[in-house]
């Protein structure tokens, strides 16, 4: 099968030309997809794209006019596919939903310790030949109630880990999982409950229309004064400028990212030579309390190693003429039942 991969960081072409044993003719462009670079797909069976790329109805509907058939997401999130566009221009999509929820809950968890410890600050004092300790005193996870929001796959494993610091857990999902209570004591709350008494709290959610800043200025206003907050899953789940305010008041003790909401055209690029045009991020920056990564909470090799081979998987399969183990059809199917047209 040809197939054109767009937004293909340097660093992945070694995994994916590794994963082609099938040797389909993989086109490996570092260029994102939108209506103004579809026509980079001619000649193509198939496409396969990641989170930068735009995947709406439009650009879709010029993708199947050129002779695209299949959409190979290269992550587990969606969000930026029409799949109801998608099942009624015959294009199937699958996606790769459990490459490794140890990389995205590891980083999670990297991110309150470095946080709870001050260790962003005591590395920039340390470089400066700064060795007080006055401004590092940090606090323990032990006896800590950490909330996680979302506790599918990655949030289980968070669940796992922070069980392992002495944590209380609390979370909170559509599709309660019992043995995660009877293995590490989790108790499933209500949102607003997990928020009022959660000291740190984990965001592990897709986002969805239900989801887009469901964490908001309500929200926050309703969490424990000083409290951490950590967001490894979609960028829009989270109200920015919301946590913005909450941070200058004090009411948002600290805060990890490693998605934000307008991260399209700013994360996994290089703007070296560029003025930073984004003042909420330019904020966000000032703030000694805030850790902030480039959507990096995937990059490991093992991650990186089962994306590969599950993106050429689908394609093998596809080829073969076969349903792919994560094509999303049933999930196609109810959005396309449920909507207007």
């Amino acid at each position: 099968m040809r197939a054109t991969l767009f937004s293909v960081q340097s660093f992945e072409r070694s995994f994916l030309q590794h994963a082609n044993t099938r040797h389909h003719q993989l086109q490996l462009l570092d260029t994102r997809l939108c209506a103004d670079t579809a026509h980079l797909a001619q000649g193509a069976a198939a496409i396969s794209v990641f989170s930068p790329d735009d995947v709406s109805g439009p650009v879709l509907e010029q993708l199947g006019g050129y002779g695209v058939r299949y959409v190979a997401v290269r992550a587990a999130g969606f969000d930026n596919v029409d799949l109801v566009a998608a099942r009624q221009l015959g294009i199937r999509v699958a996606n790769v939903p459990d490459y490794s929820p140890h990389a995205i809950a590891e980083h999670a968890v990297t991110l309150m310790l470095t946080l709870c410890r001050h260790l962003r600050q005591a590395d920039q004092q340390l470089r400066a030949n700064d060795f007080r300790l006055d401004q590092l005193i940090g606090f323990e996870l032990h006896g800590k109630t950490v909330g996680i929001l979302g506790v599918g796959r990655i949030g289980a494993v968070v669940a796992r880990i922070l069980h392992g610091f002495g944590c209380r857990l609390l979370g909170t999902d559509v599709q309660p999982n019992p043995e995660l209570t009877e293995r590490y004591g989790l108790e499933y709350v209500p949102l607003n409950q997990l928020c009022s008494q959660s000291d740190i709290i984990s965001v592990h959610t897709p986002l969805t229309p239900q989801t887009r800043h469901l964490i908001n200025e309500r929200l926050l206003k309703s969490m424990k004064p000083g409290v951490m907050l950590i967001n490894t899953g979609r960028g829009g789940v989270l109200d920015t400028a919301a946590a913005l305010q909450a941070l200058k008041s004090g009411q948002l003790g600290f805060l990890g990212l490693d998605v934000y909401e307008a991260e399209k055209g700013l994360f996994f690029t290089d703007h070296t030579r560029d003025l930073l045009l984004d003042d909420t991020f330019a904020r966000l920056l000032t703030f000694k309390n805030v850790l902030i990564t480039g959507h990096q909470a995937y990059l490991t090799r093992e991650a990186l190693t089962n994306i590969a081979e599950a993106t050429v998987a689908s394609l093998t399969a596809w080829d073969q003429g076969e349903t792919p183990a994560h094509e999303l059809q049933p999930l196609v199917r109810a959005l396309a039942a449920g909507s207007p047209s």
